[in-house]
């Protein structure tokens, strides 16, 4: 398992839970790094009880949103909960086929393993675009990434970059902690969602519709927009012209769930200008020709997977870095390798993470079935025994030199 995240640990979980023993190996220091270095305001878009990992729920006293550090608490207690076998401080740099298994290359030296999920997570790496005069801006430039609270910038010209959730969570963090004033600058108009409507939390809608047809579930979406947020052309944001679901399935890019964005753009405490362009001095260029300054500008302009040197050479890539297969699916060229949270759902990130590591155990004790010698598994009476069972039985011995080679 290469990711002690969400993903990570779900499906170690779920393959212990069928027999299968697991290493969970991630580069950091602790289990669900990327969530400690979030934003400080930053909680679940999900309500608690469409968030939970298989095999232990989240805790009532975090309440109905949950909060950033609670969901890093969390996954501490999920690891130690399903007595997860960790290994902190192991970079993978690359996976390469090894007879019918993987080998993981470490600088502590290679594991072998019978099966591998990639669990890295969808927000690995920073992606900051090659904006021209960058190097040059006199001001702080830095990534959403590396923002943390908005009392940091107190009394100053902030410009955010980005129209995503984090861009606009941290345009509101930085109003409610008082900036000198607040810039959000966007190239495409978002979809924008209430984060609930007469306690109804908008994403569990999206578990519900998601199997509906495109183009049905974005008239409802618009109808919904029309209703719920209005026209915000006034405020420098047009109505998007392609359909929420179109562009979830497209960019991989979820609507903005309203956490007070609304409320601060409609009272003018944040200014909507186009995209940015180039920088020069302490000033911002902007598409339409106009010129911002700024004091800090912080860029939530998303992340890539990072995964082109561990498993590029695979072919299980597409020209955007992204795994072609996910859950349950492998790519013919990389049989038992595991992709798992590398998407955006609209029905929420933790809940499709635990569908996967369901569907990634079932598919293990599937491949172990098929590989067992024929007859081997059953009971001495002849009496027949759950194909799944028996499919345990017959792979328990195969664990234990995989352990031994990763201990080594």
């Amino acid at each position: 398992m290469i990711g002690a995240g969400p993903a990570g640990l779900a499906s170690a979980a779920m393959l212990q839970r069928v027999g299968v023993e697991t290493l969970v190996v991630d580069r950091a220091d602790t289990v669900g790094h990327s969530w400690r270095g979030h934003y400080d305001r930053l909680r679940l878009h999900t309500v608690r009880w469409l968030s939970h990992l298989p095999g232990f729920r989240i805790p009532r006293r975090y309440g109905r949103w949950v909060a950033r550090a609670d969901v890093v608490r969390y996954l501490e207690a999920y690891a130690v909960r399903h007595g997860l076998e960790v290994r902190l401080n192991t970079p993978i740099e690359r996976i390469d086929r090894e007879g019918a298994g993987w080998r993981l290359r470490t600088p502590a030296g290679d594991i072998d393993a019978s099966y591998v999920v990639v669990a890295t997570g969808h927000n690995h790496t920073p992606a900051m675009p090659p904006w021209p005069g960058a190097d040059g801006f006199t001001g702080e430039l830095l990534h959403a990434s590396a923002y943390r609270t908005g009392a940091a910038y107190a009394g100053r010209s902030v410009l955010v970059v980005g129209s995503g959730n984090t861009g606009t969570e941290i345009a509101v963090d930085l109003v409610e902690n008082a900036a000198a004033d607040v810039t959000l600058s966007i190239r495409t108009p978002p979809h924008i969602v209430l984060r609930e409507k007469y306690g109804i939390p908008s994403l569990a809608l999206g578990v519900l519709f998601r199997r509906m047809p495109v183009r049905i579930f974005d008239r409802i979406a618009a109808a919904m927009r029309r209703i719920d947020i209005g026209d915000l052309s006034a405020y420098g944001l047009a109505t998007p012209a392609d359909g929420l679901y179109e562009r979830v399935l497209r960019d991989d890019a979820i609507p903005i769930v309203d956490v007070g964005f609304l409320d601060v753009l409609e009272s003018g405490r944040i200014t909507v200008v186009p995209a940015v362009e180039a920088f020069e001095g302490d000033h911002v260029l902007l598409a339409d020709g106009s010129v911002r300054r700024a004091d800090v500008v912080v860029a939530a302009t998303g992340y890539r997977r990072g995964l082109e040197r561990m498993v590029g050479h695979l072919g299980v890539l597409d020209p955007r870095g992204r795994p072609v297969v996910r859950g349950s699916a492998t790519h013919p060229s990389a049989p038992r390798l595991w992709f798992t949270g590398y998407t955006n759902p609209i029905s929420g990130m933790f809940r499709e993470i635990g569908i996967d590591a369901k569907r990634i155990a079932r598919a293990v004790v599937r491949d172990r079935a098929a590989a067992r010698p024929s007859g081997a598994g059953r009971a001495e009476a002849g009496a027949p025994v759950s194909p799944v069972l028996d499919a345990l039985r017959a792979s328990l011995p195969t664990v234990l030199p995989a352990k031994q080679a990763w201990r080594r």
